[in-house]
């Protein structure tokens, strides 16, 4: 028997810069699917009554909460951040990723990604102003909501 039959798939969420709309439809799909959704933050986080919620606080520092979602990450198993190392880690542990806007991490397109995030550190490290990311949206919240119902019906 293999790990990802031994355990059910399950959704780690790396909670420190996760849009509240985002865990709200989390929330509300871990009842409605029986899925276990895990936040995993440096700070507390409050959670709704559910014995598919929880949150698991680490300590402070650099990279500690993605760490510890790529230490726990099982094959299956998805990962919801905006962190493209972290989505890099965890798909190399065969788990899926996808950020809080829908859009899916692939092996196809992770090494692209990597290229553009770091290019745009060396921009802002050489005093270049990048601008942040869009202000999120309803289609960005409707975007993530059809992705997790797709993650959602695989795994039944």
């Amino acid at each position: 028997m293999n790990d990802a039959a031994a355990a059910p798939a399950q959704i780690w969420v790396d909670a420190d810069a996760c849009p509240g709309p985002v865990k709200e439809i989390l929330f509300r799909a871990a009842e409605r699917a029986q899925v276990r959704v895990t936040l995993v933050a440096n700070q507390w986080l409050r959670t709704p009554p559910s014995r598919f919620v929880r949150a698991l606080q680490v300590q402070g520092g650099f990279d500690v909460a993605d760490d510890a979602i790529a230490e726990r990450a099982q094959p299956g198993d998805l990962v919801v951040t905006q962190d493209i190392p972290l989505a890099a880690r965890v798909l190399e542990r065969a788990a899926q990723a996808i950020d809080p806007r829908g859009e899916r991490y692939t092996p196809d397109n992770i090494a692209e990604r990597l290229s553009m995030r770091n290019f745009m550190d060396e921009l802002r490290g050489a005093g270049v102003q990048t601008g942040g990311p869009a202000q999120f949206n309803a289609r960005d919240r409707q975007a993530f909501a059809n992705q997790l119902d797709r993650w959602l019906a695989a795994r039944r």
